[in-house]
């Protein structure tokens, strides 16, 4: 199998003015572009030549750097740009909403803890939401390009996420992480991420 980059729903400068079109085709086209290509380098005669990108990251050798790395880094991306969209953001509705109301007490909560793992991810990495058996809910953060899925991670399924390597905001926000992670509120597709949640609870 060979992995391509899949196609953005929207345009570069759609989400702007909380991410700038110069940051979205960097990272878009550089570094998840690079990512999706050295994964194919990393599988290329090897036992994961067949395998998707779940079965990859749920049974890869965590001392393989370059296929961690690069596994992580392609199917992280994914996700990323999926749960974004131009003129969302707002609250949750559906299942989605009742499941964070029950899981956090309310959603301003949720919030809360959802910057606070973003926020406080030392160096680069990312913030998850994740869905455990029954529906519960989990908030998480992973180093690098690790995430859920991987022996180390919280062994839930990621439904949401948001990316505070420097690549990702430095451009716009320079150290203003904060700042960032605020305006990522904004461009929540929460539709896409109940249907998400409906297919893993």
């Amino acid at each position: 199998m060979s992995f391509e980059l899949p196609k953005l729903n929207y345009s570069f400068d759609a989400l702007e003015p909380n991410i700038d079109a110069k940051t979205m085709e960097i990272h878009y086209g550089k570094h998840h572009n690079g990512y999706t290509n050295n994964l194919n380098n990393a599988i290329e005669g090897t036992s994961h030549e067949n395998s998707d990108i779940i079965e990859i990251l749920k049974n890869l050798d965590l001392n393989n750097m370059a296929l961690r790395n690069n596994a992580g880094g392609y199917f992280n991306h994914n996700l990323f740009w999926e749960i974004m969209g131009a003129n969302c953001g707002g609250n949750p509705s559906g299942e989605i909403a009742q499941a964070i109301n029950s899981n956090f007490d309310s959603f301003e909560n949720f919030q809360e803890n959802f910057k606070k793992a973003a926020a406080t991810r030392f160096g680069s990495g990312w913030a998850w939401l994740c869905v455990h058996k029954e529906g519960k809910l989990e908030i998480c953060s992973t180093p690098n390009q690790d995430n859920p899925l991987m022996k180390n991670g919280c062994g839930g399924n990621p439904i949401l996420c948001l990316d505070v390597w420097e690549h990702a905001y430095y451009l716009n926000y320079q150290n203003r992480r904060p700042d960032y992670i605020e305006a990522f509120f904004n461009l929540i597709n929460w539709e896409e991420v109940n249907n998400k949640y409906l297919d893993f609870r």
